[in-house]
């Protein structure tokens, strides 16, 4: 099974949750710190839990996300 970690460029994240809502495995949630923006943006809890299923990154339209993918 494919593994990876999403990366995120936090300060053009809008807080949209959009990410959050598509991870099947639901590794995402927002942070409790906020970008320059005042906003508070998405982040991963679990990096090694990640399937590199790369939702998030196609769901985010902002392409805040980047996932790399590990072999």
């Amino acid at each position: 099974m494919a593994r990876g970690k999403p990366e995120f460029d936090n300060e053009k994240c809008k807080g949209c949750t959009l990410c959050i809502e598509v991870c099947p495995v639901n590794i995402l949630k927002m942070s409790d710190d906020f970008n320059k923006q005042g906003v508070q943006y998405a982040t991963c809890i679990d990096d090694d839990a990640c399937i590199a299923c790369k939702f998030c990154a196609m769901m985010c339209p902002d392409m805040v996300i980047k996932v790399v993918q590990y072999v």
